[in-house]
């Protein structure tokens, strides 16, 4: 049951995250994911059986921070207004698509007393989930390395000369991310778990714990 629950709210996370991009690129000029399609609740849209469900589901058996992804939504850059910024907001979209999952859960979660209540163990289960993996897959998508979102964003802070990097490396982006991952898996996961409590501590700021 518990895996079931994650897998439904990880493949809900993954949608919504790409549906938000998809949204913003729409706004700033490009059709390109509604043509395409990609401005669809349909996770047949959206799903990639890699990255949706095998690497989340197996971080998730071996108690790591869960993070992954679904099929990039396609973004003709030279239509958006404001071109690299127009890009950085597609980008950002769907970080902070996860990061309000995550911020509405905990607020539902806090106020109700659901996620301090393991009476009620399923829903505890759910809002505890509900935060930690949108949290973690808003931590795993701002890495700024291509093509990931956090490069957007960074892309359009940068310089020609590193712009001509990041472009350089897009390609082969996820390569280097899985070799960093494996290479340095800890430090990694310490990372992301060190990131995810920053922000649950300054919620429970916000609401005066």
């Amino acid at each position: 049951m518990n895996l079931i629950i994650v897998l439904l709210i990880i493949l809900g996370s993954v949608i919504l995250h790409e549906l938000a991009h998809g949204i913003v690129a729409y706004w700033l000029g490009d059709n390109t994911a509604k043509d395409s399609g990609r401005l669809s609740f349909n996770p047949i849209k959206h799903i990639d059986p890699y990255m949706s469900i095998l690497v989340p589901v197996v971080l998730y058996l071996l108690k790591a921070p869960i993070f992954g992804g679904a099929k990039p939504v396609p973004v003709n850059y030279a239509n958006l207004k404001w071109r690299e910024w127009g890009m950085a907001l597609v980008a950002l979209a769907g970080p902070l698509t996860n990061f309000l999952i995550a911020l509405v859960a905990f607020l539902i979660g806090h106020f109700t007393g659901i996620i301090y209540n393991s009476s009620n163990e399923i829903l505890n289960f759910i809002f505890t989930e509900l935060i930690f993996i949108n949290l973690g897959f808003m931590i795993f998508n701002l890495i700024p390395i291509p093509p990931l979102d956090g490069s957007r964003i960074l892309y359009a802070i940068s310089p020609d000369g590193f712009r001509n990097i990041l472009t350089s490396i897009e390609s082969y982006g996820f390569i280097i991310v899985y070799m960093l991952i494996f290479l340095f898996g800890e430090v990694f996961q310490n990372l992301m778990l060190n990131g995810m409590n920053a922000i649950l501590d300054a919620f429970y700021f916000v609401v005066g714990q």
